[in-house]
C-alpha cells in the first residue's frame, strides 16, 4: 500500500493538471470549495420544501410570493449597505450566516404548529428566496474580493463544482429523508450545514490575508469600505458596464420566471400530495447536480480560457431558445423536467461562473455593495414583474405553448447582451493590472 504522503502527492498532481491551480493556491481553493458545497446543499436541502409549500400556498398565488420576495430585499438591501459600510469582512460575513442560522431555527419551531401551516409556508417560500440570493451573493462578493480575473477565469469552475456537489448532495438527502424524517427536521440539518460553512470562511479569511511587510505593504483587506447605505444601487446607474451585467440578469430572470410557472402550473396537474411534488423537484435538482458536477470538473475552465466569458454567458440564453421551441412543440412533464435540467446544468457549469468573474474587474465596495443590489433587488424585481406579466397572459387563457412561443424572442436577446458584456469585460480586464492574488499567510 503506498504512504500517505505519495497519495496525497499523487491527488496533488492530478488537481493541478484538471484544473490548472498553484501550489500557492491549493489550500484556498480546496477551503472555497467545501465552503460552497455546505451552501449548496443547506440550500438545496431547503429548495424542494420551498417549492412544494409554494404549491401549498396556492399556485394562484405564486406571482404575490414573488413580488413579496422583491419587497422583502428592497428592505434586506439597504441593511446589508450599512453592515458592509461600517464592518470589515471578517465580521460583516460571517454575520450575514448566523443570522439565516437563527432563522431556520425560528422556522422550525413555528413548522411545528399546524394551525399557521398556511400563513408559515408563504412566508417560508419568500424567506428561502431571499436566503438563497444572500448566502450566494455574499459567497461569490468574497470569491471575487480574493481571486483576480485571471485566477477565476481558471478557478471559479472547479469553486462552482463544489457548489454542484452540495446541489447534489442536498436533494438526495430530501428524497431520501423527506417522507420518514418529516419536513420540519429537515431544517436542522440545513442550520447544521451553515455552521461548517462558517467554519470555512473563516479558514479562508485567515490563508487569504496578504502578508504585510514594510519591504512590500499589501492593501489591507480587512479595512473597513465605507460609503452610504445606498452607494451600491447608485453607482450600480452610474456604470454602463453594471447596468449591462442588470441587463443580462434581468433577461435571465426573465426567462426562469417563465419556466418556473409552467413548471409549477404542470407539476401542480400532474401530482395532488405535497410529499410527491416535493420528490419531483428533488429529481430534477439531482438530475441538474449530476451533469453540473461533470462539466464543472472537467470543461468549465477550458471553455472559459479558451472561448471567452461571452460565450459562456451566452450558453443559458442559448439552450433555453431551444428548450422553449421545444416545450411550445411538446408541452409535458417530461419535456419540463429536461428542459429545466439542461438549462440550470448550463447556467451552474458555464454561465453562472462566467458571471461571477465579470465581477474582478470591479472595486472592492462594488464587488460587495453593487453585486449585491444586483443580485438580489435586480434579481428579484426581475421575479416580481415577469410573474405578474406570466400571469397577466394566462389569465388571457394561454396556453404552456403559447408562453414558451413569447420566451424565444427574450431568449434571442439574452445571447446578444452576453457577447456584448463578455467583450466589455474583456477590454476592463486589458486595462488594469490585476489588483490582488491569492497569498498564503506566512507562517
Amino acid at each position: 500500500m503506498p504512504p500517505m504522503n505519495a497519495l496525497q502527492s499523487t491527488g496533488l498532481e492530478k488537481l493541478k493538471r484538471a484544473v490548472n491551480v498553484r501550489d500557492e493556491e491549493v489550500r484556498a481553493l480546496l477551503w472555497a470549495f467545501a465552503y460552497f458545497f455546505c451552501l449548496l446543499c443547506a440550500y438545496y436541502v431547503l429548495r424542494p420544501v420551498r417549492d412544494a409549500m409554494g404549491l401549498a400556498g396556492g399556485v394562484r398565488n405564486l406571482q404575490w410570493l414573488f413580488t413579496a420576495t422583491f419587497l422583502t430585499m428592497l428592505v434586506a438591501v439597504p441593511i446589508f449597505g450599512t453592515i458592509v459600510a461600517k464592518f470589515p469582512r471578517r465580521v460583516f460575513l460571517p454575520w450575514v450566516y448566523w443570522f439565516f442560522i437563527i432563522n431556520i431555527l425560528i422556522f422550525y419551531a413555528v413548522l411545528q404548529y399546524k394551525p399557521w401551516e398556511l400563513y408559515s409556508a408563504r412566508v417560508f417560500f419568500v424567506w428561502v428566496s431571499v436566503f438563497n440570493l444572500f448566502i450566494i451573493s455574499v459567497f461569490w462578493s468574497f470569491m471575487a474580493d480574493i481571486f483576480s480575473n485571471e485566477q477565476g477565469k481558471r478557478l471559479f469552475g472547479f469553486i462552482a463544482a463544489g457548489g454542484t456537489a452540495g446541489a447534489l448532495m442536498g436533494p438526495a438527502v430530501t428524497v431520501t429523508l423527506a417522507k420518514s424524517l418529516g419536513t420540519a427536521n429537515l431544517l436542522l440539518i440545513s442550520a447544521a450545514l451553515l455552521g461548517i460553512a462558517l467554519i470555512c470562511l473563516h479558514k479562508l479569511i485567515r490563508i487569504t490575508k496578504p502578508a504585510q511587510t514594510e519591504a512590500a505593504p499589501s492593501p489591507d483587506s480587512e479595512a473597513i469600505i465605507g460609503g452610504g447605505i445606498l452607494n451600491g444601487a447608485v453607482q450600480v446607474f452610474k456604470s454602463p458596464y453594471l447596468i449591462g451585467i442588470c441587463l443580462y440578469l434581468f433577461i435571465y430572470t426573465a426567462i426562469s420566471t417563465f419556466l418556473y410557472f409552467q413548471q409549477a402550473h404542470i407539476v401542480a396537474d400532474a401530482f395532488e400530495s405535497k410529499a410527491e411534488r416535493t420528490q419531483v423537484f428533488a429529481v430534477i435538482d439531482l438530475s441538474v447536480g449530476i451533469v453540473t458536477l461533470l462539466m464543472q470538473l472537467f470543461v468549465t475552465g477550458r471553455f472559459i480560457r479558451y472561448l471567452g466569458i461571452g460565450a459562456a454567458l451566452a450558453v443559458v440564453p442559448l439552450a433555453s431558445l431551444i428548450g422553449f421551441i421545444t416545450l411550445a412543440i411538446y408541452p409535458s412533464l417530461i419535456a419540463i423536467i429536461v428542459f429545466q435540467s439542461l438549462r440550470r446544468s448550463c447556467n451552474f457549469a458555464f454561465s453562472r461562473p462566467a458571471r461571477e468573474v465579470l465581477y474582478t474587474v470591479v472595486s472592492r465596495e462594488e464587488k460587495y455593495k453593487c453585486k449585491n443590489f444586483i443580485d438580489t433587488v435586480v434579481y428579484r424585481g426581475g421575479d416580481a414583474a415577469f410573474g405578474w406579466v406570466f400571469t397577466g397572459i394566462k389569465s388571457m387563457g394561454a396556453s404552456v405553448s403559447a408562453m414558451s412561443l413569447i420566451a424565444v424572442p427574450i431568449a434571442a436577446l439574452g445571447c446578444v447582451v452576453a457577447i456584448l458584456l463578455g467583450r466589455k469585460q474583456n477590454l476592463l480586464a486589458l486595462s488594469q493590472q490585476s489588483p490582488h492574488t491569492i497569498r498564503e499567510e506566512s507562517s
